[in-house]
């Protein structure tokens, strides 16, 4: 028994030693690598040979980037080309038909170039019938007829939204020249003045020279707007409109743009032309 156990623990140290032998040949292989690779890296070879890769694959970077750019010129340049070819295609084309335009005349039809062949002239083409407006119904709806005969057109009539103020609001137009109050026009009494010095059609006239025959216009329009809650409520309110006269108008010493409508207020002063004088619209006090 004892020689067997004695068998055993021999084995068993047998077994350890060469255990520990394996291992140590291992980290000595281990290092004996790394020591090789070390100096491997260290060595100039191999530094040269890295740079060179490195150097290598620059150049084949820049020269795809320069082979891209060449394509693209390329095919930038192919599609100008042919946009050019086009454009000129259409230039020719254009040129021939103007040139056949001008040296054998418009196109004539077939019954057309018969009787040309004949030595008969052409028939003229037959005027097909206008149904449209002349106007000429409208001029005259629009127009006054003068003790003489002769009749004035008006350039302005009224909108369809045109009122009369309210007995509750009175307007009135005071006319200063200087500091002295010369006329006091009550607007109230219509819906619309026309100003000028075409005494035959005005309502209030302006002898100025400066000023139009048909010069401007103060016309009472009603509109509407929604409050807070959304109602709808309306008012007539007093709009100044010049007429594309020669000299303008002037809103509170300003010029207002021709043929549109300006909202007056109480206290508004306006002037006709180059005229000193001044019309004030003032709205009277309720009772």
């Amino acid at each position: 028994m004892q020689e067997e156990r004695g068998a055993q623990d021999d084995e068993k140290d047998h077994k350890r030693h060469s255990g520990q032998e394996r291992r140590r040949r291992h980290r000595s292989q281990s290092r004996s690598q790394e020591r090789r690779y070390r100096r491997r890296s260290r060595s100039p070879e191999r530094k040269d040979r890295r740079s060179l890769s490195r150097d290598k694959f620059r150049e084949r970077s820049v020269d795809e980037s320069r082979d891209r750019r060449r394509r693209h010129r390329e095919q930038s340049h192919d599609n100008k080309s042919s946009r050019t070819k086009d454009a000129e295609e259409v230039e020719i084309n254009s040129r021939t038909a103007q040139s056949l335009v001008r040296h054998r005349g418009p196109l004539t039809s077939q019954d057309d170039s018969f009787a040309i062949s004949k030595g008969e002239e052409p028939t003229k083409p037959v005027e097909k019938p206008n149904f449209g407006n002349t106007g000429t119904l409208a001029a005259a709806s629009n127009a006054v007829i003068q003790a003489d005969g002769t009749t004035v057109a008006l350039k302005y009539h009224e909108p369809p939204e045109a009122r009369k103020p309210s007995a509750r609001e009175s307007w009135k137009l005071f006319v200063f020249k200087g500091p002295e109050i010369i006329d006091t026009i009550e607007l109230s009494l219509r819906s619309c003045w026309l100003i000028g010095r075409d005494m035959a059609v005005v309502d209030l006239p302006a002898e100025h020279p400066s000023i139009s025959k048909q010069h401007a216009v103060i016309q009472f329009r009603y509109t509407e707007k929604r409050n807070e809650y959304g109602d709808k409520i309306g008012r007539v309110k007093p709009y100044l409109i010049d007429l594309e006269s020669a000299n303008g108008t002037c809103l509170n010493k300003k010029k207002v743009p021709d043929s549109r409508y300006l909202e007056l207020r109480d206290k508004d002063m306006i002037q006709f032309g180059s005229s000193t004088r001044e019309y004030v619209l003032m709205l009277a006090p309720k009772e």
